[in-house]
């Protein structure tokens, strides 16, 4: 029994140690094989291959940003639903409620964006 648990403690081992070096191996190659000149033209801002217009530091509307927490809302709502309905083979009246639950405190945030007037652009 006991070699069975040091079997399975290796298995884990060699798993976390594949993992770390998938996440190390690339950076320390980006490390090694990057210039390391600083000049004029590494510290200008990077505009998709056009020649920066003014500066780099502009504010932009609180809108957008609640436009994106709205779209994180029904985006977490659908990463949610979906293994739902998979993981239930059959019907019960709590499962329905806790989605109902579910869906309801994410349509207020919904319903907080239309009072502040996201969606009139």
């Amino acid at each position: 029994m006991s070699d069975q648990i040091g079997t399975d403690y290796l298995f884990v081992l060699v798993f976390l140690l594949a993992g770390v070096a998938f996440a190390l191996v690339p950076i320390l190659l980006a490390f090694l094989i990057t210039p390391r000149g600083v000049g004029l033209r590494k510290l200008t801002s990077y505009e998709s291959g056009m020649t920066p217009i003014g500066q780099a530091w502009i504010q932009f509307g609180v809108s957008y940003y609640l436009f994106a927490l709205v779209f994180l809302a029904f985006d977490v709502d659908v990463l949610y639903l979906f293994p739902v309905l998979v993981a239930y083979g059959g019907f019960a009246w709590r499962d329905l409620v806790g989605l109902l639950v579910f869906v309801g405190i994410l349509s207020l945030a919904v319903v907080y964006a239309w009072c502040k007037g996201v969606f009139e652009w």
